[in-house]
């Protein structure tokens, strides 16, 4: 689950099949009880319709806990850490980067480096589109060393620069008014 949308229809989807549980959050249900054979294959069922997958094995709760704590982290919170993504990621998880950073590679066929870098661009284009900061002010806010950076990575990603992106949002917004 990636998104407040994801877990409102996992919510919906327990309620409907009778399964009580105490919270949802993104990646994660703690049930009020183990599920029955009969219970799991149906919410398993109904979650794949979706485009969900229920987490059974160690690794692959691991994997998603990475994973939300990165979307969490980015496009979630009010401000990024003011530490290493890697040593905020030990913290949360307490477990050794190397061991994270070797399995997430492993698993997705990306570094953790990489699938951070892609959500920060993700926020940048939100925060671009938003119109209510500067390019200066993006890069200090997403913890950029400069601009130049950013649109350097921006670019690398996206393959456009930040100002050609927002000028996009400009021309389809005056097409509308057509």
């Amino acid at each position: 689950m990636v998104s407040l949308r994801c877990k409102l229809f996992v919510k919906t989807e327990l309620e409907r099949l009778g399964i009580g549980y105490n919270r949802v959050e993104l990646g994660e249900v703690e049930l009020n009880e183990p599920l029955t054979s009969v219970q799991r294959e149906k919410l398993r069922l109904a979650l794949s319709k979706s485009g969900l997958e229920l987490m059974d094995d160690g690794k692959t709760k691991l994997i998603e806990r990475i994973k939300n704590i990165i979307i969490e982290m980015v496009h979630y919170a009010d401000e990024l850490p003011n530490i290493n993504f890697s040593d905020f990621l030990s913290e949360k998880l307490n477990m050794d980067y190397k061991r994270l950073s070797t399995l997430f590679s492993q698993t997705k066929g990306m570094t953790i480096e990489h699938y951070i870098i892609l959500h920060k661009i993700e926020k940048v284009k939100e925060l671009l589109l938003y119109d209510e900061m500067n390019l200066s002010e993006i890069a200090y806010k997403m913890h950029y060393s400069s601009p130049a950076h950013l649109s350097t990575q921006f670019k690398k990603v996206t393959g456009l620069t930040p100002t050609f992106f927002k000028s996009l949002k400009l021309q389809r917004k005056a097409l509308e008014e057509l």
